[in-house]
C-alpha cells in the first residue's frame, strides 16, 4: 500500500538542496516518489508501506506547521546568535589589525594579493568569525561536494578555504559573515511566506460550545459531529460548516469567501467554519465534520498546490541542475589554464576562479519563481480564490477565452417556477408528488426550484426506487410503481418520439425562461416553466474581461432562445446552446484550437468533463458540487463573477513579477562580471551581489501577498 508522509527538513531553502535529497531517496526500495514544498521546508515522500521499514517511518521527523511545533530556545535563536557573534568577531578582528599598525582599506580590499600579514589575535577573531558564519552551511556544503552536486554552500566553503589558503583572513571572514547574514535574512523572508500560508490554519477555532439537553459544553472541534447544536457568541469564530437555527447576526466571511462586507445571517442560512460572528448570539447545527468543512478543503487544496508546479519552475530547476556544475568546471579552467599555458600568477587566477564560483550560484534565479508563486496562491486564497498549483496560475496569465455555463454561473442558480401546466386529465397534485420524489435526488438548480414549488404547495413525495440521473438530459425512476421521467425538451422528444413537442414547448418559452417536461413512457404529463435571474455582476464582469483582452463564450444545455437572451443581456456573442456534456467538451476544445488557452467556468456535475478539458477549469461558489470542485483547477469560494477579472489580472501580475525576478537575478551577475573585467571585484563583493539579488527577488516576489484589485 502506498501512503504519502510529510517530513520536516531543517534549513531547506533552495531547490538545489531539494535535488540532493531527491537523488538520495529516489530509487530506494519502498520509495515511490519525492516532492518538496520549499516555502514550508516540507518534503513529501510516497512510501510503499509493504516494502518500507515501518519503524524507520515512526522514528522519522514528521513535518509540522511552524505554529504547532515546540521549539527550544536554541532552535529559535541559534542562527541569529551565531551571525551576531560572527559579525562581532569580524569587527574585533579589524580593530585589532588596525591597532597593530595595519591599514583597514588595504586589509579589506587586497584583491587576493598584497597585504597578508595579520596580527595573531586578529587572525584568531577572523577564524572564529568564519566558524560562526559557516556553522549552518558547513554540513550542506560537504554533503553537496561528496555527491558531486556543488551548491551555493559548497561554493562559499571552497572560496573561504581558498581565501584562507591565500592568507586573506579578513576577506575570508567577511565572506563567511556576509553569507551567514544572507542566510538569516533569507530564512526570515521565507518565514513571511510560510506565516501567510499558516494564517489559513490559524483561522479555525480549537474548541466549540456544544449545546446538549440545555447544557453547554466546550469540546474540541474535531469531536463536533454532524447534527450537533453549537452556540457561537459575538466575536467568536464559527467552528464548523453549519446552518443557523436560532438568532441572527452579521458574519465576517472575508477569510473564506473574500467578501469585504459582513453578511447578514438568520435562521436557515448557511455559515462556514473559520468565519467570525458579529454582534449577536447564534445557534447553529453542524452539517459537515471538521475534516470536510469548506475551510478544511481550502487548506487542503492550498497545501497540495505545490504538487502542480509551473513550467517556469521546472525549467529553472533543470537549468540549475546543469548550470552550477558547468560553472564549477569553468572556474577550474579559469584558475588553472592561464598559469599552466602562459605562466601567469597562480594566486591571481585562483582568486578569479573563486569569484566565478561565487557569482555563478543560481540561488537567486531558482528562488525567484517559487516564492512568487507561493505568495500569489496564498494571497488569492485569502481573497476567496483557490488556485491548485503554479501551473494553473501560469495558464491563467495566458488565457485568451473564458467559457461559461449558464445555470448557476451566468444566472443566480436560484430559479423559481413561474408556470406549471398539466397535460390531459391528470391532477396537479399527482404529477407534483411524482416530480418531487424524483427531483429530491438531483442537485441541479432547476430541480431545487421544482422541489421548493412542490413543498410550498404542501405536496408529499411518492415512493421512489431505481433512480438514475442521465447526464445533461434529466432523470428517471420508478415512482409509485410506474416509470417516470423528467428533463429537457430534447430528452422529452427522445422519450416520447413527438417531434412536434418542441413547438408546444416553445409556446411556454420566454426570453428568460427554461421549460422542463415530465411524463411516463411516451406520454407527457406536465410542462414546468422556470425563470432563473441573471447575476447582476455578470455584464460588468464580461466587460472587464474584454478590456483585458479575454473573449467570452456561453456554453449551455438549455434551449437556444433562453441562451441567446442571456448572451445578449451580458454581452456574450459566442453562444452555444442545447449542448450535452460531451458537446461542451468539444466546444471547449474548439475554442482552444481557434483562440488559444481557454478556461471553463461551471458549478455542476454536467460541467466536470468540460472543466477537465479546458486549459483551466474554474468551479464557481462554495455551493458547487464536489465533482465540479475536484475536477476544477481553480475554485471561487464566493459566487461573484467579478473575481474572474481579478484572477486574470492577479495571474498576469505574478507572471510579470517572475520575469522581473529572473531579470534581476541575471542582471546582478552581469554587473558583477563587468567589475571582474576591470579587476575591481572581491570575494565579499561577490557575496554581496548574490545576497542582494536573492533578497531583491524574494521581497519582490512577496509583493504578491498583497494583490491589486483590477477593474
Amino acid at each position: 500500500m502506498v501512503t504519502q508522509i510529510d517530513f520536516r527538513v531543517e534549513g531547506l531553502d533552495c531547490t538545489e538542496e531539494a535535488a540532493l535529497l531527491r537523488d538520495a531517496l529516489s530509487g530506494r526500495d519502498g520509495v515511490d516518489g519525492v516532492s518538496f514544498h520549499i516555502v514550508d521546508a516540507r518534503m513529501t515522500v510516497a512510501l510503499d508501506t509493504d516494502v518500507f521499514d515501518a519503524d524507520q517511518v515512526k522514528r522519522a521527523d514528521h513535518w509540522e506547521s511552524p505554529e504547532t511545533r515546540n521549539l527550544s530556545w536554541w532552535e529559535m535563536y541559534n542562527r541569529r546568535v551565531l551571525v551576531l557573534l560572527s559579525g562581532l568577531s569580524l569587527l574585533l578582528g579589524f580593530v585589532l589589525q588596525v591597532a597593530s599598525g595595519g591599514h583597514l582599506l588595504e586589509t579589506f580590499l587586497s584583491h587576493g594579493h598584497g597585504v597578508h600579514v595579520v596580527h595573531p589575535a586578529a587572525q584568531l577573531c577572523f577564524v572564529f568569525a568564519i566558524f560562526a558564519g559557516l556553522f549552518h552551511s558547513f554540513r550542506k556544503a560537504t554533503g553537496s561536494l561528496m555527491r558531486l552536486r556543488p551548491d551555493m554552500n559548497a561554493l562559499v566553503l571552497v572560496s573561504v578555504v581558498g581565501a584562507a589558503f591565500l592568507a586573506e583572513w579578513a576577506e575570508a571572514a567577511t565572506l563567511a559573515c556576509l553569507y551567514g547574514l544572507s542566510g538569516l535574512i533569507e530564512n526570515w523572508s521565507a518565514s513571511r511566506a510560510r506565516n501567510a500560508i499558516g494564517s489559513l490554519l490559524r483561522i479555525s477555532p480549537v474548541t466549540a460550545s456544544v449545546v446538549h439537553d440545555g447544557h453547554e459544553h466546550r469540546v474540541p472541534v474535531d469531536r463536533v459531529t454532524v447534527g450537533a447544536r453549537v452556540r457561537v457568541r459575538p466575536g467568536e469564530r464559527i467552528p464548523c460548516d453549519a446552518s443557523v437555527v436560532s438568532g441572527s447576526s452579521f458574519v465576517d466571511q472575508a477569510l473564506v469567501t473574500g467578501e469585504s462586507v459582513p453578511a447578514w445571517k438568520k435562521a436557515g442560512d448557511s455559515v462556514f467554519a473559520g468565519t467570525v460572528n458579529g454582534h449577536g448570539v447564534i445557534e447553529i447545527v453542524a452539517i459537515r465534520s471538521a475534516s470536510d468543512t469548506t475551510l478544511a478543503r481550502i487548506i487542503r487544496m492550498v497545501g497540495e498546490s505545490h504538487h502542480h508546479r509551473a513550467q517556469s519552475e521546472r525549467f529553472i530547476d533543470q537549468f540549475a541542475r546543469y548550470y552550477t556544475p558547468a560553472m564549477f568546471a569553468v572556474a577550474v579552467i579559469v584558475g588553472a589554464a592561464p598559469p599552466l599555458l602562459y605562466g601567469a600568477d597562480w594566486e591571481q587566477w585562483f582568486y578569479q576562479a573563486m569569484l566565478i564560483l561565487l557569482i555563478s550560484c543560481p540561488c537567486a534565479l531558482v528562488i525567484s519563481t517559487p516564492v512568487t508563486i507561493a505568495a500569489a496562491i496564498t494571497s488569492s486564497a485569502r481573497h476567496g480564490v483557490i488556485i491548485k498549483g503554479g501551473v494553473f496560475l501560469e495558464e491563467l496569465a495566458r488565457l485568451r477565452t473564458i467559457a461559461f455555463d449558464k445555470t448557476g454561473v451566468m444566472t443566480l442558480g436560484e430559479p423559481e417556477v413561474c408556470e406549471f401546466e398539466t397535460i390531459g386529465h391528470r391532477s396537479e397534485e399527482d404529477v407534483l408528488s411524482r416530480l418531487l420524489a424524483l427531483e429530491q435526488h438531483s442537485e441541479h438548480p432547476l430541480s431545487r426550484a421544482i422541489v421548493r414549488y412542490a413543498e410550498a404547495n404542501g405536496i408529499t413525495p411518492g415512493e421512489l426506487v431505481d433512480f438514475e440521473a442521465i447526464e445533461g438530459k434529466g432523470a428517471e425512476a420508478t415512482v409509485d410503481g410506474d416509470g417516470f421521467w423528467v428533463g429537457s425538451a430534447r430528452f422529452a422528444v427522445e422519450k416520447t418520439g413527438m417531434v412536434g413537442l418542441r413547438e408546444v414547448l416553445s409556446k411556454m418559452h420566454g426570453s428568460d425562461r427554461t421549460v422542463v417536461a415530465c411524463g411516463s413512457g411516451k406520454d407527457v404529463w406536465a410542462l414546468v416553466s422556470v425563470v432563473d435571474p441573471i447575476r447582476p455582476e455578470a455584464k460588468n464582469s464580461i466587460s472587464l474581461l474584454r478590456t483585458q483582452g479575454v473573449r467570452s463564450a456561453l456554453l449551455t444545455g438549455d434551449n437556444a432562445d433562453t441562451a441567446s437572451s442571456v448572451g445578449r443581456h451580458v454581452g456574450v456573442v459566442d453562444v452555444q446552446a442545447e449542448l450535452l456534456p460531451g458537446g461542451k467538451v468539444r466546444s471547449v476544445q474548439e475554442l482552444i484550437r481557434k483562440h488559444g488557452p481557454t478556461a471553463m467556468v461551471g458549478d455542476g456535475i454536467n460541467d466536470s468533463q468540460a472543466l477537465i478539458a479546458a486549459s483551466v477549469g474554474i468551479a464557481l461558489g462554495a455551493r458547487a458540487t464536489d465533482v465540479a470542485v475536484e475536477s476544477a483547477d481553480v475554485v471561487l469560494m464566493q459566487e461573484d463573477l467579478e473575481k474572474l477579472p481579478f484572477l486574470v489580472g492577479h495571474a498576469r501580475r505574478a507572471r510579470s513579477v517572475i520575469i522581473q525576478n529572473v531579470s534581476l537575478a541575471l542582471g546582478a551577475k552581469a554587473v558583477f562580471l563587468a567589475f571582474m573585467v576591470f579587476a575591481s571585484a572581491t570575494l565579499w563583493m561577490a557575496v554581496m551581489a548574490d545576497m542582494g539579488a536573492t533578497l531583491m527577488v524574494t521581497f519582490n516576489g512577496l509583493r504578491m501577498l498583497r494583490p491589486v484589485r483590477h477593474g
